[in-house]
């Protein structure tokens, strides 16, 4: 039969998602769904592609991403695109880029850029003259404003909690009352109904690590009764990370939601021997009906805000209370000495400083703390707090405390995903201009680099963490299999040529071995060229 189709990738080793074996076959794109799989040799098509000696996969779902804001500025999504990524699981770690209100903000790092506003068709790249800022505030403002700039990658977001109580408490470092959570929660069930797909926490960060277990259990509540699940950067991941774990997991017991535990680690040398009972715990309550998963980053450095490393009192009261405490000459000594004190000088040099600001700084990227006080004759607190005050809490930094061997044994769990816990970046225009965690353009062909070259586990298995995996937990109906029916996100790949090429000290760097990107049917990536043609959605959770 002489058969039409808008696609045809001709004679790929297909890897469909489920883990089971390749095949080489023939697959046919229709619109932005895979209509047809096999011998398709008579067939026509508006594009073909000659894939013979290449992998085609599902695009590969990012369990764990901070580009919700960043969509808005470079739709092309390119260092995510360039890693075969075709939906990014946004609003990670309690902080989502709506809702936005009462004394609510965005982070400092994406408040600082400036974006489109609805019914403009200019990027914000091409009127700079705007205020730095949101232009939205509510989860449907966002959604128009998405569908209007119409990204690469298709998104999920999640709805931070840091967003729900600072919106509705401010930043005060207190438990919440009765009236306090009931207004999060009517909050919640808005932005659920406006296109949210679950809640998230960031237990570290103020003011969500003030939040009571009773607390996170009301607004979980709220979220199941929607069909939403909770995904949590925990309270601790180093000296309390069992009992942080253990918090997780009851939660999980007690509203019955979905979990996803946000870069599973064991931080600091000291605690990597609790990975078997960190491992144990979850596997328990997986066998007891929790329904838990995990992501984490091929990397044994995380990154975060440089201020995370302030005293507890000195992190208080949202962003212009730490700069006022760091720019008063008493309070600033406190935290400097208090710096000194808490902290091993190991630590310091395990602690990179990344993207930075203010330009008297940008000499200090990509060296470590302990570096750059000694070069300047100052202790690590005098360091931390002058780059804190010149860069008005705006420097990311890196912190080498992770074991190589305890990411192997988090990745051979078969319910473990990956997760870049990066936002997108560019090589040029706004997101060009800092210096980002590698994991930012390298996490998904490090990888699949990773599983190839140490045998972890088959390339089969792999592209199932990164596809079906995903989907399922996140209730992605349609995705994460090539079949027939299924959305069109697909990556064409070449396993032995895919590499990551970001690094530490050079982070903006594409991956390579990625040769074709198509999102709901839409070429958007073609041989190392972006063709300037997005087909990404804001989707929702579905759950059967």
């Amino acid at each position: 039969m002489d058969e039409r189709f808008d696609t045809l990738i001709r004679s790929a080793t297909v890897l469909d998602g489920t883990g089971a074996p390749a095949q080489q076959v023939d697959v046919g794109v229709c619109g932005e769904a895979i209509v047809a799989l096999g011998d398709l040799a008579n067939a026509r098509a508006g594009q073909v592609v000659e894939a013979a000696g290449l992998v085609l996969a599902p695009g590969f779902i990012d369990a764990h991403s901070h580009s919700d804001a960043y969509l808005l500025i470079e739709p092309d999504a390119p260092s995510k695109i360039t890693q075969g990524v075709t939906t990014e699981i946004v609003g990670q770690c309690g902080a989502s880029a709506a809702p936005i209100f009462g004394q609510g903000r965005l982070p400092a790092d994406w408040a600082a850029l400036v974006y489109p506003e609805c019914g403009t068709q200019s990027s914000a790249r091409e009127n700079s003259s705007r205020t730095p800022g949101a232009t939205w505030s509510t989860v449907a403002e966002y959604r128009r404003l998405f569908e209007q700039m119409r990204p690469s990658v298709n998104a999920v977001m999640l709805i931070g909690h840091n967003n729900l109580r600072a919106g509705v408490m401010g930043y005060e470092p207190r438990e919440a009352t009765a009236d306090d959570v009931r207004a999060m929660q009517r909050r919640l069930e808005q932005a659920l109904d406006e296109g949210g797909s679950g809640i998230s926490t960031g237990l570290i960060y103020h003011p969500g690590r003030h939040a009571s277990p009773e607390e996170l259990a009301a607004l979980a509540r709220t979220a199941a009764a929607r069909g939403g699940f909770y995904a949590s950067h925990m309270r601790n991941e180093g000296d309390r990370l069992l009992e942080a774990l253990d918090e997780t997991l009851n939660l999980g017991r007690a509203t019955g939601i979905r979990l996803q535990i946000s870069h599973l680690k064991t931080s600091h040398e000291r605690n990597w021997g609790k990975i078997d009972a960190a491992l144990a715990r979850i596997e328990a309550a997986q066998r007891e009906g929790v329904r838990v998963h995990a992501d984490r980053y091929p990397y044994v450095a995380s990154g975060t805000d440089l201020d995370v490393v302030l005293p507890d009192w000195a992190a208080e009261g949202g962003r212009e209370a730490v700069l006022a405490r760091l720019a008063d000459a008493a309070q600033s000594r406190r935290i400097i000495a208090e710096l000194d004190a808490s902290r091993p000088a190991e630590f310091w040099q395990g602690a990179m400083i990344g993207g930075t600001r203010h330009p008297d700084l940008h000499a200090l990227r990509g060296r470590t703390v302990a570096e750059a006080a000694r070069a300047q004759g100052e202790t690590a607190g005098a360091m931390i707090v002058r780059i804190l005050r010149l860069d008005q809490l705006r420097t990311s930094a890196f912190f080498f405390g992770m074991s190589e061997a305890n990411l192997r044994r988090i990745y051979a769990q078969p319910w473990v995903m990956v997760g870049s816990d990066a936002s997108i970046r560019a090589l040029q225009g706004p997101l060009a201009a800092d210096h980002p965690h590698p994991r930012a353009y390298g996490t998904f062909p490090r990888f699949l680099r990773l599983v190839q070259d140490e045998n972890l586990m088959s390339l089969p298995e792999a592209v199932r963490r990164i596809t079906s995996l995903p989907a399922d937990a996140f209730g992605l109906r349609g995705r994460g299999r090539i079949t027939t029916g299924a959305c069109a996100d697909l990556v064409l790949f070449d396993p032995a040529a895919i590499r990551d090429q970001a690094t530490f000290a050079q982070p903006h760097a594409f991956s390579i071995g990625i040769r074709h990107v198509w999102v709901n049917g839409v070429r958007c990536y073609d041989n190392g060229r972006f063709t300037g043609h997005r087909g990404g959605r804001l989707l929702q959770s579905r759950f059967d």
